[in-house]
């Protein structure tokens, strides 16, 4: 028998968010705010954590959650209550939505909210987060990708660099553009960067073609339940090779070209699989540069260039999978 609306609703009463504090978003661009915002007008209860409030007790997943109310409203965008100890099973969904860095403290909350889930619904599934880097789950589509190279070997690098020419050397585990570096066949800073690199990442580091296109827009996908739903395209500025907003980067309305329909179409199964309801992947020209399961962003920007209200669509596919 088919849920109606409402008793799909009744499915839902407690959302818990796990994300970096509140206090701290910028709302205009805020997707996990957008999310929030979308469950709370639904009439769901909201409640925040951090990730360090997060704990294992004899089997039992608690955290330490304030419940919350959010407005759209600069300076003035949300309210906490009294903190109160809870088991977050008994939570109806948890969304998992600190940002990276993807590092040991991010991998130990999956493995805590996997024994939750899915009985608990958490987006994206814990697990398959933990088991899909964003820079590592996107070579699945080599064939879909400019060339590229995962290592620590000074030698492979710069062979890579000669093969290549210009390239793009960035951490493997990082976000938002930070640390992320173009490097030109003659540059003498070469070794520096790789030295440099070196010292502060202990896992190998990813290097990948420059891709000139980029000085045309990096375009964020973003897919609900394996579906393309919307876009942004990202210009970065004349002096950047990044185009992440909040290093400058300029945002634009855009549509899907042929080829990025056919990516999404091509990567839309495997998402599906892993129960990734909330993905956003990163285009530049005809090339995929990212799969991003963590936290992806991109939702506001969206909506405010007359694309689709994703935050809608996400609750809706989260209702379907709790009826």
């Amino acid at each position: 028998m088919l849920l109606n609306e409402g008793q799909a609703m009744a499915k839902i009463k407690n959302i818990a968010v796990q994300m970096d504090h509140v206090a701290g978003i910028a709302i205009a661009g805020d997707s996990t705010f957008a999310m929030s915002l979308e469950a709370q007008a639904r009439g769901y209860k909201l409640f925040h954590y951090t990730p360090d409030r997060l704990s294992m007790r004899d089997g039992k997943i608690i955290a330490t959650v304030e419940p919350m109310e959010l407005r759209d409203e600069k300076g003035n965008h949300f309210t906490l209550g009294e903190p109160e100890r809870v088991d977050l099973s008994t939570m109806d969904v948890v969304l998992l939505r600190q940002d990276p860095p993807f590092d040991m403290a991010y991998i130990t909350s999956t493995h805590l909210l996997e024994r939750i889930h899915p009985r608990t619904l958490v987006v994206n599934d814990p697990a398959w987060v933990r088991n899909s880097p964003e820079k590592i789950f996107v070579t699945e589509f080599a064939d879909l990708m400019p060339p590229t190279l995962i290592t620590r070997d000074v030698t492979e690098i710069a062979r890579f660099r000669e093969e290549m020419g210009d390239i793009i050397l960035k951490p493997l585990y990082g976000n938002g553009g930070a640390g992320v570096f173009h490097s030109t066949r003659d540059d003498r800073n070469f070794t520096s960067l790789i030295e440099m690199f070196h010292q502060m990442f202990r896992e190998p580091f990813i290097a990948q073609a420059y891709l000139p296109a980029v000085r045309k827009g990096d375009k964020r996908i973003i897919l609900v339940d394996g579906e393309a739903v919307g876009a942004i395209n990202r210009v970065p500025a004349e002096t950047d090779s990044r185009s992440n907003m909040h290093v400058g980067g300029r945002a634009e309305a855009t549509e899907l070209t042929a080829r990025e329909k056919e990516i999404c179409a091509r990567i839309g199964p495997a998402l599906k699989e892993r129960g990734f309801l909330l993905v956003g992947i990163d285009v530049i020209g005809d090339y995929m540069t990212e799969i991003n399961v963590t936290s992806p962003t991109g939702i506001r920007e969206v909506k405010k260039f007359g694309g689709a209200d994703i935050a809608a669509l996400l609750w809706d596919a989260i209702e379907k999978k709790r009826a």
